[in-house]
């Protein structure tokens, strides 16, 4: 049913989908209501024994707008019995085809619905979209938060997005820093890089790699001079014939092929066809290549951390064992104490030198008198 309801007795639903509002959008809905008033009424719910007794189910934003704009009063449709899973839906579905609705909060919301048991098909259905498209999205939850808000903040487009989320959190954060600074030339590129560090993540690590065997490397020789020769020609001979036509005016073009034009037109179409797959080749193993160039100097980086560390710890050795050094020569030598020790048995000594030392100085005076006689 549909009434009035005073804006206090409305309450926002705290699981509402939607967790962004644009203040431009909001201060231009503000206006509007203030000029025409509310067009469109929201929709709320029944509450008992709640403080507020009505919950939103769709229309936040406009219920923001008319309590900024200073209303009292807003019409709003009421649906009695609804749920707290049929309100989430219905309020999913108010908001999931609005453009103010971000990418990781329709995810947000699919999630939701998966972890109340619903299926990813079950969910297409309920909202009109194809069960890809709820896949795609489910999948975007795997983002590391700085990554997630570059995506809603539109630096990030959706399809690159998922590719990026396949990743690690670590390479994640490579992948969208060097597309947001301008690494790459177009979006191809940057999910080719994707996808080249999902290759790099799946496989072991360039430690383990065996190096080739002569014969591979002799091969491989081989078919880098055939490539290299065959763009060679296609560079010396078609990129100019093509320049050289595409200065032609069509009715010159028309004169000068005759009845040849239509062969001509089928084999430059072929020829559009195989450059364009040729491309999007090359695309991709420029991506794996940047890819294992990114895995070789995050290893080589690594590898000098851990020779830091070890030059470290060979560092810190080296200095305990020489602050150990002096103690142990400290601990050989004889300590004072045991010199005084020593010492103190010998101190009697003195008294028994001076009783043998007084006939001593009788005896050369006895020697005097005799030799005096």
């Amino acid at each position: 049913m549909f009434t009035n309801l005073k804006i206090e007795e409305i309450a926002p639903n705290p699981d509402q989908p939607r967790k962004f509002f644009d203040e431009e959008a909001h201060e231009e809905l503000k206006g509007s209501i203030t000029e025409n008033g509310l067009l469109q009424p929201v929709v709320v719910r029944p509450v008992e024994g709640a403080k507020v007794p009505y919950m939103l189910i769709a229309g936040e934003r406009r219920w923001r707008a008319c309590k900024a704009a200073g209303l009292e009063v807003v019409p709003a449709k009421v649906i009695e019995g609804a749920s707290e899973e049929q309100a989430y839906v219905l309020s999913i579905a108010e908001n999931v085809n609005r453009a103010d609705m971000t990418i990781m909060e329709e995810a947000g919301a699919y999630a939701d619905l998966k972890a109340a048991g619903w299926t990813p098909a079950k969910i297409a259905k309920q909202f009109g979209k194809t069960e890809t498209h709820i896949t795609w999205r489910l999948g975007l939850l795997t983002l590391r938060p700085e990554v997630a808000e570059m995506v809603d903040k539109g630096q990030i487009k959706n399809n690159l997005a998922w590719h990026i989320a396949q990743l690690s959190p670590a390479n994640q954060m490579v992948a969208a820093m060097r597309y947001v600074r301008g690494d790459f030339d177009s979006e191809a590129e940057a999910q080719h890089f994707a996808n080249g560090l999902k290759m790099m993540e799946q496989q072991t690590s360039l430690t383990n790699e065996k190096a080739p065997t002569a014969e591979e490397e002799d091969k491989r020789k081989k078919a880098k001079a055939k490539a290299k020769d065959g763009l060679g020609r296609a560079e010396e001979v078609l990129i100019p014939l093509l320049e050289e036509l595409a200065e032609k005016k069509p009715e010159d073009l028309a004169v000068i092929l005759g009845d040849d034009l239509a062969r001509h037109l089928r084999v430059v179409g072929r020829l559009h066809a195989k450059v364009q797959m040729v491309r999007n080749l090359l695309s991709k193993a420029q991506g794996i290549q940047r890819a294992m160039e990114q895995e070789f100097n995050k290893a080589a980086v690594e590898v000098q951390q851990e020779a830091a560390a070890k030059k470290g710890e060979e560092a810190a050795k080296s200095e305990a064992a020489e602050a150990e050094e002096p103690e142990a020569k400290a601990a050989a030598k004889p300590q004072p104490t045991e010199k005084k020790a020593a010492a103190k048995p010998a101190a009697p000594k003195p008294a028994a030198a001076t009783t043998s030392k007084a006939p001593a100085r009788r005896t050369p005076a006895k020697k005097a008198e005799a030799a005096a006689k």
